[in-house]
């Protein structure tokens, strides 16, 4: 499958609020929260890889099995996706003494999203038996990730009041209003993927763990 290789994308957001130092009198704490959820979108990408003695000849090649692997995406796709180039490059190929070029190679990368996600196998299977060279990424995720980051924001950032006012009690002080926060959002889709010759590709989406972690200054005021 991939030459075949199957990898799972994990994407990384993060920003801040406030300076990471803790200012003078203040009391430092850290909560933190994950939410799993069912994901709601996939997305594939396929490459086709053509060699040739010519560049023109490579790309022609490639152009006609590129065709070939998007006619049978669509097909599978039907309304629910998208289908997009994301990349593309013609390079020369060198002898071992990489003095003399001896042709060249040429490779088309596709993008295919879509919502329905018993699709995945079927895309693969779809573009191996087209003419596609490699699956270069599986991944599963959320087409609006918002809320659920917003509701582990809200779940993290509770849990650090809760450690800064537990923080303040064993010091014989009161915590005061919020100084500044910080905090930190990623997501981790799991995939599961198995196959067998000469049957569908089986894929197993999982869940994607959304975690958030938040880091609140407070004021630190005398009992």
């Amino acid at each position: 499958m991939s030459g075949m290789r199957l990898l799972t994308l994990i994407p990384l957001v993060a920003w801040s609020l406030a300076a990471q130092t803790p200012p003078n009198g203040a009391i430092q704490a850290t909560g933190s929260a994950t939410i799993n959820v069912n994901p709601d979108q996939a997305q594939l990408t396929v490459g086709v890889q053509t060699q040739a003695s010519s560049a023109q000849a490579a790309a022609d090649a490639n152009a006609a099995r590129t065709s070939a692997a998007i006619d049978a995406l669509k097909a599978v796709l039907g309304p629910t996706g998208t289908l997009q180039t994301v990349g593309y490059s013609v390079y020369p190929t060198y002898n071992t003494s990489g003095q003399a070029i001896t042709g060249y190679t040429v490779s088309n990368t596709l993008q295919a999203t879509t919502s329905d996600l018993s699709l995945p196998g079927r895309l693969i299977d779809a573009a191996t038996q087209a003419g596609a060279t490699s699956i270069g990424c599986l991944s599963f995720g959320l087409r609006d990730p918002d809320p659920v980051k917003r509701q582990a924001l809200t779940q993290a950032a509770k849990q650090a009041q809760a450690h800064a006012a537990a923080i303040a009690a064993g010091l014989n002080v009161t915590a005061g209003g919020i100084l500044s926060a910080q905090e930190v959002v990623s997501s981790s889709p799991y995939l599961a993927v198995g196959a067998a010759a000469g049957t569908a590709t089986p894929i197993i989406t999982g869940t994607v763990s959304v975690t958030a972690t938040v880091t609140i200054n407070v004021q630190k005021l005398a009992q």
